[in-house]
């Protein structure tokens, strides 16, 4: 058929005109697509980690290579490393992916840092990535899932992926913090920027570095928290002669090192800075962490309860986040007396730069507005609150307690001191001891708890329990606690302390056969330095039960379309919020 002069232009104009729309409106393709699009100028390498994606080979025949489904053959050869007892394959399949859809495998990692073998995936030697220094910045992209028993004895500093020579790694740390080191082509020395505290096993994380050709940026299911490594202008990525990529693993002296355990689903890695529009994932309005909740709970369950509040450390928050913990005060002011907080006790490390001025007047500022208020509160120090000329002491020494009736005395050294408060039925005793002067100061807490047989007592130090995995360990102070403080002394019934990121708890019986519930409160490593989370334990004496909730005002006062993946009022976790059984006539009935 022959088309006249009239439809050859129609034609053609229609032809323009799709150019036209095609330039201005480009197809939006999302990275799971692109797979099938072939080699991409933005994207350097793509790995996806499922059977569908297998170049080659097998695990059980140790051969398996991974296929780059950029298009631009950065394929992953499976490396094994010799271990005679080794009789599992350290890399298997796995029925768990990010969206938990059926029939969708990952790669599942099972090492441990004491391991003599393992397995790993590394880059041919004549890859394409391995020579790339991503001068105009780039975006690496990971989705993976911590292992069900992180420890940091057997997972604290695990390399998620690595380029070889030492010049860059992603790995977690012994706080379950992505960390990413790398030594840019500007500066002959490796900087680290690194990331909040992943807040739970149970979650996949998608995780963005971004190099914007300026500065770095590690982003958590799309959150980017104050963390970073330098102000100094960074940009590309050193490459180390005929040096490859590690996935799954760290390098040390040119050996694999450190590596992977847990669930990776997919890696990218693109030549620029990519918008987060065009990231792998895009999180979705009102998505959360799964241990958290902004539905309202009810921090007072009857009338007659009284809590006592826990404040875990503000260092980071006096530092880098100053209105949350004046948030925190404010809001303990306003509600003490409506919620019967009877006692309001702070964990110790009150500034995070001892020889910091700003952050002193920062964090004394704000407990103000607890004296204005007259709500009842104790401190201690901690480790980042000594200093020359005992700044501590100048801050929150006995000198600013004198006035308050509760507030009963100072140890010699000024650091350790005692309160005693009246609540429901009991008067209690709250026993501040200080961690750097604990020794020194314990002969005059024995005296402190000698003269007060039957008041039920409440022990604060900053160092008493630690957590490894889901497990509580004490300490060495922890011991000397218990063991001179503790374990004699019956009415002490709780001891609660910081300093070491987590949350845990545990009931240990004293001399006299009764327990005596020890709880660790840290949040310091966790989005924005602890995002206002505070503990408050409820004691309901009628039906005989202590109940912990963890809860952040600051959250809760900020506007819905603000609130983050990591943004959650209440935190649920079992290690959060529970509940102890505790007969308070038995328990305090410390006879004649």
């Amino acid at each position: 058929m022959r088309l006249d002069k009239k439809h050859l232009l129609f034609i053609t104009g229609l032809a323009g005109l799709m150019v036209l729309l095609w330039v201005l409106f480009p197809p939006v393709i999302s990275g799971r697509d692109m797979e099938e699009k072939g080699p991409s100028s933005a994207i350097a390498a793509h790995w996806i980690f499922s059977k569908d994606y297998i170049q080659s080979g097998t695990i059980t025949e140790k051969d398996l290579v991974m296929r780059d489904v950029s298009g631009n053959a950065n394929h992953l050869r499976l490396i094994n490393l010799e271990d005679s007892n080794q009789k599992i394959p350290s890399v298997r399949w796995s029925e768990e992916d990010y969206e938990q859809k059926d029939g969708v495998e990952t790669l599942q990692f099972h090492h441990k840092k004491s391991d003599a073998g393992g397995q790993y995936f590394q880059t041919d030697k004549d890859a394409p990535l391995n020579h790339n220094r991503f001068k105009n910045g780039y975006t690496i992209e990971v989705l993976f899932k911590l292992p069900k028993q992180f420890s940091p004895k057997d997972h604290g500093g695990m390399g998620i992926m690595s380029r070889g020579g030492g010049r860059s790694t992603l790995s977690v740390s012994d706080f379950k913090q992505v960390q990413w080191a790398s030594q840019p082509l500007n500066l002959q020395r490796s900087e680290t920027d690194w990331s909040l505290a992943l807040d739970s096993v149970e979650n996949w994380y998608h995780v963005a570095v971004v190099n914007d050709g300026k500065h770095s940026s590690i982003y958590i299911n799309g959150v980017a928290d104050f963390r970073h490594s330098t102000d100094a202008e960074i940009f590309g990525i050193d490459v180390a002669k005929g040096k490859g990529w590690n996935i799954g693993a760290s390098e040390k002296e040119n050996k694999a090192d450190a590596l992977f355990s847990g669930n990776l689903q997919e890696i990218r890695i693109a030549n620029r800075a990519l918008p987060q529009e065009e990231w792998l994932i895009q999180q979705k309005a009102g998505d959360h962490v799964q241990n958290g909740s902004n539905h309202y709970q009810s921090l007072r369950t009857k009338k007659k309860n009284y809590s006592f509040l826990f404040v875990p450390d503000p260092q980071k928050t006096v530092r880098s986040k100053p209105e949350i913990f004046k948030e925190q005060m404010r809001w303990i002011s306003k509600k003490y007396e409506k919620l019967n907080f009877a006692m309001t006790a702070f964990l110790g490390d009150m500034v995070d730069q001892s020889d910091s001025l700003e952050e002193w007047v920062h964090s004394s500022t704000s407990v103000g507005l607890l004296d204005q208020g007259k709500v009842p509160y104790v401190t201690i120090a901690g480790n980042h609150d000594y200093g020359k000329g005992n700044p501590y002491l100048k801050y929150y020494g006995s000198g600013r307690f004198k006035d308050k009736s509760y507030f009963k005395g100072a140890s010699p050294t000024g650091y350790s001191s005692y309160s005693i408060i009246k609540a429901g039925s009991y008067h209690y005793l709250f026993l501040s001891l200080d961690m750097e002067h604990m020794k020194e100061d314990i002969p005059w807490a024995k005296k402190v708890l000698k003269a007060h047989p039957k008041t039920p007592t409440i022990l604060l130090s900053h160092q008493i329990l630690n957590i490894e995995g889901d497990t509580p360990i004490e300490t060495e102070r922890g011991t000397l606690a218990w063991d001179e403080l503790v374990h004699p002394f019956n009415q002490v019934f709780m001891t609660v302390n910081g300093h070491h990121q987590g949350s845990t708890h545990r009931v240990k019986k004293n001399a006299a056969g009764n327990q005596v519930l020890q709880m660790l409160v840290d949040y310091q490593s966790s989005y924005h330095g602890g995002n206002g989370w505070m503990r408050f334990a409820e004691f309901d004496e009628s039906d005989k039960v202590i109940r912990f909730k963890t809860y952040s005002p600051w959250v809760d006062k900020l506007p819905r379309p603000q609130k983050t993946y990591f943004d959650v009022a209440y935190l649920t976790g079992e290690r959060d919020q529970f509940q102890i059984p505790f007969d308070f006539e038995e328990r305090f009935d410390f006879g004649q």
